[in-house]
């Protein structure tokens, strides 16, 4: 499938719904202290059923270690999914894009503040002299002035929307822009370089951007609309640095911890990832920043921050939650339109949190 002729929503709207339950909510000293309770899993599958959710994967972690490993519901073949069935994650690619770029800097061979017109100008843009400002850093924390996808602009074609490194806008253009770059530079797809400094590292083997054909479609949680019925579509089958990420529930849990304990960058570069680079504009409270790839929401009680991803195709919507500093966190896949209803009643009951009253 073209990356045109796929759904996607704007980040306003993704995180909106899930920042406004960890930012509008009475904390109390709940989010650093109290352990996820044992049976935050237990409702799912009553939730799923009122919101037609066909398949949900979950995983919970505590202390560093993952906790939980769960997968509830039947896949369209009848049978009832197992551990290793294929979610595309949607937007969950990009801290996978991301991380695999600071690795490439942590070792030396990339640099987040080079400007990147000197391994990639996009045609459409190529008499605007603004494409000298980006650099890596504003790809990944969203300030590259680019829409979300250029098929949003009247033209069809990529064209800033604001001078780059000024403010916030969510852009999966962005990312593909830093993939062409990074091809060009290494005479290497995305996936072989996510495949030498990360998957293969990570031991996540069951992980790739875009459907293959190699891959068991029987396997294939495949999207649903808000009233449980199967969307028909074609698998993206090419490379995209900002969606598509085909992965499972283990694999991905397999990057999280790596996120979360601090063992993919070095001290600097993790420092640098969760650092935040801008303000999230449009969003509720004065706590929500991009970082390198992540949602930053600091300070939290105790000194505790949270880094957030979420993911939004037509069919599926998923979330990674981390708490570095308490070493917990939850990551969510479901292939149902309705799919943030259950996710939020999941890490409300699994971080002890309840919404504010007037």
């Amino acid at each position: 499938m073209r990356i045109t002729q796929i759904r996607y929503y704007l980040a306003g709207a993704i995180f909106g719904l899930l920042l406004s339950t960890f930012v509008n909510v009475g904390y109390g000293q709940t989010v650093g202290r109290l352990p996820i309770p044992a049976n935050c899993l237990d409702s799912i599958p009553s939730w799923m059923s009122k919101s037609k959710i066909p398949v949900l994967a979950a995983s919970v972690i505590e202390g560093g270690k993952i906790k939980e490993l769960k997968i509830f519901g039947k896949l369209d073949n009848g049978r009832s999914a197992p551990l290793n069935t294929f979610f595309n994650v949607a937007s969950l690619t990009k801290p996978v894009t991301a991380l695999t770029v600071l690795k490439l800097a942590d070792a030396g061979d990339w640099d987040l503040n080079e400007p990147l017109d000197r391994y990639w100008i996009d045609p459409d843009i190529r008499t605007d002299p603004r494409y000298k400002k980006i650099t890596t850093r504003i790809v990944l924390s969203h300030q590259t002035g680019f829409p979300n996808w250029r098929s949003q602009n009247p033209a069809k074609k990529l064209a800033f929307l604001f001078d780059p490194g000024t403010r916030y806008g969510y852009s999966g253009e962005g990312f593909e822009y830093l993939r062409h770059a990074l091809e060009n530079k290494f005479h290497r797809t995305l996936q072989q370089l996510a495949d030498s400094v990360l998957f293969k590292p990570l031991g996540m083997s069951h992980t790739r951007y875009g459907w293959n054909d190699k891959l068991d479609t029987a396997l294939f949680a495949e999207p649903h609309d808000k009233n449980g019925e199967l969307i028909k579509m074609t698998k993206n089958t090419s490379i995209v640095s900002a969606d598509w990420l085909v992965t499972t529930i283990g694999d991905y849990s397999k990057f999280a911890l790596a996120v979360l304990n601090q063992k993919a960058l070095s001290t600097r570069l993790f420092t640098e990832m969760v650092t935040p680079q801008v303000k999230m504009q449009g969003n509720a409270g004065p706590k929500e920043s991009m970082g390198l790839g992540w949602e930053v929401i600091t300070p939290l009680e105790n000194g505790e921050y949270l880094l957030m991803h979420t993911g939004s195709d037509d069919g599926v919507k998923t979330l990674v939650l981390l708490l570095p500093l308490s070493g917990r966190g939850m990551i969510l896949f479901t292939n149902g339109n309705n799919g943030f209803d259950v996710i939020k009643q999941t890490i409300k009951t699994a971080f002890h949190l309840k919404e504010l009253t007037p």
